[in-house]
């Protein structure tokens, strides 16, 4: 067990880079995951990490061993977590990464049914609209879109990630006819900066029968938020890019009409991110399995869809 013990503190600190970190997510002090990695280093008569005041990294012989034991570390983790399930039933802390609004508007809702069927598990939400490291910062699961696939992690599609162009019926009524992608030149925008990259990204139009068009319009403003974005364009300050499920409560009450409503922006899937592992805790599956069940019955693929 005093093996195991070490390789769980070893693998930890390997994918944070930090013996705070993987102490904090263990629950163990600083030294005590230190020791055990120092001990596990004597047994096996090699230096896993290079130590500084400042970062931990990997000798080349620490990462040969984390590359061999990583995945199977993880397998027997999650079989003990699975054999450990109140009486078979998934169980435990199941912490999740989703977008702030996304995860209020779609995933917090559903909160209540999850918990009715798996009462044992108790939720850990992280609501940010950053792409998390799923493995190194130990989430069971993520939803959201655009993330980068890293080796380890799937994706199941949920629904696409469609933004459309929509304005105020004040606006739409108080301007010119927007026929063409080319009459936007002339209309303000309300632009979405990335929250990863901190660049407003140059999106293609496409047609509803894949013709393409470049995406013209003058920045009126920059916003780094979507819901901000729809309240700006409520208010009649210009025709805003948006995605679908953020836009949805607005076209729906009428506050906001579609702008070239044969146009959108094609921006990949939003997804369920979680491990690879073949052997998944009963709490992660029944969550993955909860989350695709739910999107199928409340049609969220169709609704999300700008075509």
């Amino acid at each position: 067990m005093e093996n195991f013990s070490s390789i769980e503190c070893f693998v930890r600190s390997a994918e944070v880079g930090s013996f705070a970190e993987a102490a904090r997510r263990l629950s163990l002090t600083p030294a005590a995951v230190g020791k055990s990695v120092a001990r596990l280093e004597g047994r096996l008569g090699v230096r896993l990490f290079q130590r500084s005041t400042r970062r931990l990294t990997l000798t080349e012989a620490g990462q040969r061993f984390l590359d061999e034991v990583r995945v199977s570390f993880h397998t027997i983790q999650n079989a003990v977590a699975n054999l450990a399930s109140a009486e078979g039933s998934p169980a435990g802390t199941l912490k999740v990464s989703v977008g702030t609004l996304f995860g209020c508007l779609y995933v917090v809702p559903l909160l209540g049914e999850f918990l009715r069927r798996f009462p044992a598990i108790t939720p850990d939400w992280h609501f940010d609209n950053r792409q998390v490291d799923l493995i190194g910062q130990g989430f069971d699961a993520a939803i959201g879109g655009g993330f980068d696939l890293p080796q380890g992690v799937v994706a199941r599609k949920l629904a696409p990630a469609h933004r459309v162009l929509v304005a105020s019926p004040a606006w739409v009524s108080g301007h010119a006819r927007i026929q063409q992608p080319e009459d936007l030149r002339t209309c303000d925008g309300i632009l979405i900066r990335s929250p990863q990259t901190g660049r407003v990204r140059h999106w293609p139009l496409t047609h509803r029968h894949q013709a393409q068009a470049p995406l013209q319009l003058t920045a009126r403003m920059t916003l780094s938020d979507s819901e901000a974005a729809c309240r700006a364009a409520v208010q009649g300050l210009g025709v805003a890019l948006v995605s679908m499920p953020f836009a949805l409560p607005y076209l729906r009450s009428g506050a906001l009409l579609r702008v070239l409503p044969d146009w959108y922006v094609e921006d990949g899937h939003i997804c369920i991110y979680y491990s690879g592992h073949n052997m998944l805790p009963g709490k992660t599956r029944a969550f993955v399995d909860f989350i695709i069940e739910q999107f199928a019955e409340q049609q969220w693929a169709r609704h999300f869809s700008a075509i």
